[in-house]
């Protein structure tokens, strides 16, 4: 099975759990389904979480709240890259009004389901969700004024491609506001790769300077990345252990390592 199929196959069943009255999150779960505590909860505030159907709030796997931290404005238009339960998009169809437009673009037909439910529960009717692949985005080239994701391209496995695509759809001046996992220096692959199971990246979260890197090479320019939550190896020590691994061992060479970011940046105008 290849890491797509591996997400679709993850997500599509973290929806059926929203689905029938449960959570998406299995919390420290060797499946890597989406982390514990530490990473998913109190993203939203109370304000926000009243605007949208709990559903939506259950089926979130994100790591940020890239809705709080993108300058949305009325009348814009705005692609959420790897939607889910639709949090997000609703979220932001609020912010840009009637008068703007919320894509949510997902591949996996339980998520797609739930967040087109939520969409009817909320009333609102400026969002809609696209089925796709994040690496090949059904809109057409110059369409979206900003691009968001919350812990989503951490999961592809041809990030370069997700990022050309995010540049290619946005109008020129258009914004990239996204988060995701992201990590700080040089890591042995044997931790890493246990790391980002708990965090519950499929394929693997980029190196700081390496995301950077690859956002130039796409085009981008005003890049930034600014660390949301720094992950701590006590977080993930009960998970490490489990593993079979030697916490003390590795903590000084994983402790603050690990991290969910705000990551910007701009296509030129």
């Amino acid at each position: 099975m290849d890491i797509r199929e591996i997400v679709r196959e993850k997500y599509g069943q973290a929806a059926l759990r929203v689905d029938t009255g449960g959570s998406s999150c299995c919390g420290s779960s060797p499946s890597g389904c989406c982390g514990p505590d530490p990473i998913t909860s109190n993203l939203y505030d109370e304000s926000q979480a009243s605007q949208i159907p709990a559903e939506a709030m259950l089926a979130s796997l994100g790591c940020g709240n890239p809705t709080a931290l993108a300058d949305l404005h009325p009348g814009e238009t705005v692609l959420d890259l790897g939607s889910g339960g639709g949090i997000d998009v609703l979220l932001s169809a609020r912010r840009v009004g009637p008068l703007g437009k919320a894509y949510g673009l997902d591949m996996t037909d339980e998520m797609l389901a739930l967040a087109r439910a939520n969409r009817e529960k909320s009333g609102i009717t400026n969002a809609e969700f696209l089925k796709g692949e994040i690496e090949n985005i059904p809109l057409p080239d110059n369409s979206v004024d900003v691009v968001i994701s919350n812990c989503v391209i951490n999961l592809s496995a041809d990030k370069g491609r997700v990022l050309n695509e995010a540049f290619r759809v946005l109008k020129p001046g258009g914004r990239f506001a996204v988060s995701d996992v992201v990590v700080r220096g040089e890591m042995p692959a044997e931790i890493r790769r246990s790391i980002l199971m708990w965090v519950g990246c499929v394929a693997g979260a980029l190196e700081e300077s390496e995301y950077q890197t690859k956002l130039a090479a796409a085009g981008f320019e005003s890049i930034s990345l600014e660390p949301t939550r720094i992950y701590r190896v006590d977080d993930a020590r009960e998970f490490l252990a489990s593993e079979g691994i030697d916490v003390e061992r590795i903590a000084p060479q994983v402790d603050g390592k690990f991290m969910s970011a705000f990551v910007r940046a701009n296509k030129p105008a």
